[in-house]
């Protein structure tokens, strides 16, 4: 019992962020001007085999929102920044670094849970670069059209 009870407070306090996540961040969404190797598209994080630290688990210059969609497991949650772009017609281009905590109903209490506790010391590690947060549960919430729904006008 006393094992379990502790197994539930280490979930519930979240894991620490590996500060590779954050140099990949940083790197990754550069200017494409300045940056030294084309600009990242996504990068999706996890949580290591060990539970002990958020990490890289994939990064990904594809522009096609498809795949970064099928990319996000079915059943597991993660997290995920991704430069999506938009057109507001006359009023021109746009580009925003979303956060998206993606956590589908069909995952775990467990994951959702670790995922959900950890969630804001990855988002807090990541300020300057995130330009809106989503929270997903399932494709609909993350669809492009509910993204645009979301993303600011201006």
């Amino acid at each position: 019992m006393l094992i379990c009870v502790l197994s539930l407070l280490s979930v519930a306090s979240g894991v620490p962020v590996n500060p590779d996540c954050i140099t990949t961040s940083q790197e990754g969404f550069k200017n494409k001007n300045k940056g030294s190797g084309p600009r990242l598209k996504y990068i999706i994080f996890t949580v290591n085999n060990t539970k002990t630290e958020i990490v890289v688990e994939k990064t990904s210059t594809d522009s096609t929102y498809e795949n970064f969609l099928n990319d996000l497991p079915e059943n597991e949650p993660r997290w995920a920044l991704y430069d999506f772009e938009y057109d507001l017609g006359d009023a021109g281009k746009r580009s925003k670094i979303v956060f998206i905590a993606w956590s589908p109903d069909s995952a775990t209490g467990r994951q959702k849970m670790l995922f959900s506790s950890s969630k804001a010391a990855l988002r807090d590690s990541l300020k300057g670069i995130i330009n809106a947060d989503i929270q997903a549960t399932d494709l609909d919430e993350v669809s492009e059209a509910a993204l645009l729904q979301k993303l600011p006008r201006t």
